[in-house]
């Protein structure tokens, strides 16, 4: 038998023999497998738990699984989400973009459609946590891409001109390192002067008005550094 996943599932679903049956089915595949009859139990576990995947079906007693995945959204954009649902509710699936489903299955759902959309839903986790490595938490929702250079707050981007982006690039390079003066201004500039020196410590000032205060620290006489 081939190594298991991982990566932990929740499975929502308010019928039991239905549920019971796709648990011991995904328990040969995951490590952890999760359940829940109803919307509340299943945030209970969530909140215990931090499942990777989410599979929901969309029609729960109470609470329904559209508005307890719209819940959990509102502060998890990372958890995968598969939402089991009747043909009737496809169109309301498709317009809940908010919702970011990995996938939308329709009842019955066969055993090895499931499968697929787990591998899927597994890929992407595998995805995101490579490009999450290349994404450094500045403060709250403040980020910076170093793939794609870009400085990023509350999911939007923060305008940088060339020179910005390039210092905080070479920067970031240099996490908890000072990089100098004179190595920084040979980078960017490609000479090195007065003019130059007062061009860094505009540059400097500027870019400080974008980021935390004292984000960029000056190591006098020396140069500038970032610590995470």
């Amino acid at each position: 038998m081939s190594e298991k996943c991982n990566y932990s599932i929740l499975y929502i679903e308010d019928d039991d023999a239905i549920r019971e049956n796709y648990v011991r089915y995904l328990e040969r595949f995951y490590e952890n497998v999760y359940e829940a009859a109803n919307a509340e139990d299943a945030a209970v576990i969530y909140k215990n738990k931090k499942p990777n995947i989410l599979i929901i079906d969309i029609q729960l007693p109470g609470k329904s699984g559209i508005d307890f995945l719209r819940e959990v959204r509102e502060y998890d954009h990372s958890v995968k989400a598969i939402m089991l649902t009747a043909m009737s509710d496809v169109e309301t699936l498709v317009n809940a973009t908010e919702l970011k489903l990995t996938k939308y299955l329709v009842k019955p759902i066969a055993r090895d459609e499931l499968k697929d959309a787990l591998d899927v839903a597994v890929k992407e986790l595998v995805d995101y946590t490579t490009y999450a490595n290349r994404i450094i938490h500045i403060k709250e929702s403040l980020y910076w891409d170093q793939d794609k250079e870009k400085l990023i707050a509350e999911g939007k981007e923060i305008f940088l001109t060339r020179k910005e982006r390039e210092l905080l690039s070479l920067l970031f390079t240099n996490l908890n390192v000072v990089v100098k003066s004179e190595d920084i201004i040979f980078e960017l500039w490609y000479d090195y002067d007065n003019a130059k020196i007062a061009s860094l410590k505009t540059l400097v000032k500027t870019l400080r008005k974008k980021l935390p205060h004292n984000f960029i620290k000056n190591v006098f006489g020396i140069g500038y550094t970032i610590e995470v």
